[in-house]
């Protein structure tokens, strides 16, 4: 597995992802740590918003005597109610410090690698988030810095505090927002990007194709993209996707990600999964080099404007690249 940096921070090219649409098991957490190790992938992402804080949990007690083989990535702020529904977000530096600590027991470590704030609070100066996660670096309780779904202005300021290792945002074929700019000034501060959902939330593989397979309290219900003639308009990309995947001897998931890699070689993809067939698939995108005309003919499919509906709910959208 290739080597990327984030930053001053040196991961593996692709990282393992939580799976946030579905709640996994101790033993499936353990089956896929084990084997991302084997294929090179050090880069475990979470947050304590993901499955109530459980998967947060999980990771504790599957790394404890692992630790050190993991970069350990995680993330604050992005606050949920009981039923796991968008509940605001938290910049506060005193919710910072205490979400730190909550975050540190339930992952069974004394120290996280990448520390995220998952979402800008609109309420609270950056610089007042960034300068108590900088107090946390100065303690010993964090090792690099992240901020995710930032917009331009925001990263400035961010960076102007204490240097951040990562900016942390969707990016894909079919969620090409970072080119506006985010991407271009990433390079000129030496700001890593991890992309999340770097598969579409699974449309891009076919895993998910509408809301009809979804379970009632999946929130992909209430992504535009997923709904009606929005998603019978994406399905037909995916079809074109899927005849270059077919001419290039690899799937669509190998397919998309390789496209990432080769945007930046500062890009770092997180897929989520729960299967590790999907994570050695995965994986494999890493070796896959896609021509220029493969490149190209993906830009042309995935084109800006390209896909239907938004990618997040209005309360949603409202939320990000602030």
């Amino acid at each position: 597995m290739q080597r990327r940096k984030l930053g001053a921070l040196k991961v593996s090219a692709i990282g393992l992802g939580a799976p946030i649409y579905d709640a996994t098991t101790d033993q499936e957490i353990d089956a896929l740590i084990t084997r991302a190790f084997a294929l090179g992938i050090d880069l475990i992402d979470t947050s304590d918003a993901y499955q109530g804080g459980q998967h947060e949990a999980a990771l504790g007690r599957v790394l404890k005597s692992r630790r050190s083989q993991a970069v350990l990535a995680t993330k604050f702020g992005n606050l949920r109610d009981k039923d796991g529904k968008p509940a605001g977000v938290n910049g506060r530096p005193d919710y910072v410090f205490a979400a730190c600590e909550r975050s540190l027991k339930a992952l069974a470590t004394d120290v996280i690698d990448l520390y995220y704030i998952h979402r800008v609070d609109p309420d609270v100066p950056i610089e007042e988030t960034v300068g108590a996660m900088a107090t946390l670096k100065t303690q010993g309780k964090i090792r690099h810095l992240g901020i995710c779904e930032a917009a331009p202005a925001t990263l400035r300021r961010a960076q102007a505090v204490h240097p951040i290792s990562a900016l942390q945002t969707e990016y894909s074929l079919w969620s090409r927002d970072p080119e506006g700019g985010l991407l271009d000034l990433c390079a000129e501060l030496g700001i890593g990007f991890v992309a999340y959902s770097p598969l579409g939330r699974g449309f891009l593989t076919s895993t998910v194709t509408g809301t009809d397979a979804m379970q009632a309290g999946d929130l992909r219900r209430s992504h535009p993209r997923f709904q009606a003639d929005n998603a019978v308009h994406n399905r037909e990309l995916i079809e074109r996707m899927n005849a270059v995947a077919k001419r290039r001897g690899c799937t669509p998931a190998q397919l998309a990600l390789a496209w990432l890699l080769q945007r930046r070689d500062f890009i770092v993809p997180v897929p989520g999964t729960r299967r590790v067939a999907y994570l050695q698939d995965n994986a494999q995108a890493a070796d896959t080099v896609l021509s220029a005309e493969a490149m190209a003919e993906l830009d042309r499919i995935f084109a800006p404007g390209a896909v239907a509906g938004e990618r997040y709910p209005p309360g949603l959208l409202a939320r990000v690249n602030l």
